[in-house]
């Protein structure tokens, strides 16, 4: 087992899902809810989000040779979208964008689905990953892998969503906004890799990438 791929694999999709920024999202969607309704709205969304990534790591590829576009220049774009999502962490633009939308939906009775599940927990940086990182370990074990990892952060997304009272009061939003900060600056880094790794693929940067 390649226990370098797992750390990385794990990084890349902690950071990208972000659980520490979800969690008081999930407060303000679910304020007012009992513990069971919190809960179940929970598990709900994680359910849909674990089910989705999974998906996309299965097939994600073969729909991108179906549509003619390489692994090494989806690599690229994947890479650059996740330098994107680093700067909005930096920047705090992605916590206000993820703001916004909870309260676009704050009056609906189930937001499982939707914003949590989707966009918020598997969107498309989430989704790149998974294609990216299935991509780097073809085959039945890779996909084990990646997968395995990506329903462990997921369960810590759960965990911190049934603890989400708890860590709001313990964190403060300045504890938060301090490891987004620091999670954005880890993503930046990983993201530069893809890039390095995909125009290694093409033949270019052979030397910066190895």
């Amino acid at each position: 087992m390649d226990t370098a791929f797992l750390i990385s694999a794990f990084v890349t999709l902690f950071v990208v899902i972000d659980p520490i920024g979800l969690t008081p999202l999930f407060v303000a969607l679910t304020q007012g809810m009992t513990s069971a309704a919190r809960r179940a709205i929970g598990l709900r969304a994680c359910g849909v989000a674990v089910l989705l990534l999974a998906l996309f790591g299965l097939f994600g590829e073969a729909v991108l040779g179906f549509v003619g576009i390489s692994m090494p220049a989806f690599r690229i774009a994947g890479g650059l979208l996740l330098f994107l999502t680093a700067l909005d962490m930096l920047f705090e633009r992605r916590t206000k964008r993820r703001e916004d939308q909870a309260e676009e939906e704050d009056d609906r009775p189930d937001p499982s689905v939707f914003p949590l599940a989707i966009p918020l927990i598997s969107g498309p940086g989430a989704i790149a990953s998974m294609i990216l990182l299935t991509g780097e370990r073809p085959g039945l074990e890779g996909y084990a892998m990646v997968t395995g990892v990506m329903v462990a952060v997921v369960a810590i997304v759960l965990t911190l969503f049934l603890m989400a009272g708890l860590l709001e009061r313990a964190l403060g939003r300045v504890g938060i906004n301090v490891v987004t900060r620091l999670l954005g600056m880890l993503l930046a880094a990983l993201s530069v890799q893809f890039v390095l790794d995909g125009l290694r693929d093409f033949g270019f940067a052979a030397g910066v990438a190895s």
